[in-house]
């Protein structure tokens, strides 16, 4: 209804006060995408690394990176490799991931506690279930030097899950909630290189084969991906609770 001067009028009623939805920005949905493909892309390569690992009884190339990692000799490196390593053992993985959750607790970041902690337990849960269908041998004495003979299956690298969703999520808290800065930037470079270096020292230490290796950064990194979704969706929930 239109009132004499042609202005519209405002219908009884009506919530004058409604905001328009704002549409996410191209970025934003490009982000999306482009997260959303590569999910897609890992679990899709490692299961196309399974199916290899099911029917090919050995992969030269294997062989030939742990013997080429193998032949560094520098102190420094050794000890390096073996501390890289060492907090992905069992108890320590446990303790460091109660750890983690206990830190997050105590600065106010509940959610981001409870979803480490499931980080952790989903981490650990799925290898254990992979290495149970695939049973790969670990590599043998005859053919790599091995630090220390484990009795487990070989695929995926356990350590390397580990690091990855777990030691991943805290990275990307970090990255989500500290404010740019020198100890931000610290904090970010020293857990990437944790994640990274943790692959070389599991064959460094004969204890997976570079397939094992790759294909827990690919699964580890697919668990890290449904972390954040559930992260993030879970955090939205909260702010609109409040």
């Amino acid at each position: 209804m239109s009132e004499p001067n042609g202005k519209q009028s405002v219908k009884i009623g009506e919530d004058e006060t409604r905001q328009p939805q704002i549409s996410p920005s191209p970025f934003r949905r490009y982000r999306t995408i482009l997260f959303s493909i590569l999910l897609v892309s890992a679990i899709g390569t490692f299961a196309f690394l399974t199916f290899l690992i099911e029917t090919v009884p050995s992969f030269p190339i294997d062989l030939q990176i742990t013997q080429a990692i193998q032949s560094i000799d520098f102190p420094l490196f050794d000890w390096l490799m073996r501390l890289i390593s060492w907090p992905g053992f069992s108890p320590q993985s446990i303790i460091i991931s109660l750890l983690i959750g206990l830190l997050f607790l105590v600065s106010g970041l509940r959610w981001e506690s409870v979803t480490s902690l499931l980080a952790a337990l989903v981490s650990g849960v799925t290898n254990e279930l992979v290495k149970g269908l695939i049973q790969r041998p670990r590599p043998s004495i005859d053919l790599v030097d091995v630090f220390q003979v484990l009795n487990s299956y070989s695929f995926p690298s356990g350590h390397v899950m580990f690091y990855t969703t777990v030691f991943g999520f805290v990275w990307y808290v970090i990255y989500k909630l500290l404010k740019r800065s020198l100890i931000r930037s610290l904090l970010l470079t020293l857990i990437g290189i944790f994640i990274l270096l943790v692959g070389i020292s599991r064959i460094y230490l004969g204890q997976h084969w570079a397939s094992d290796v790759l294909g827990a950064y690919l699964l580890g990194g697919f668990l890290l991906g449904g972390m954040i979704l559930l992260y993030e969706g879970g955090k939205q929930r909260l702010v609109l609770h409040r």
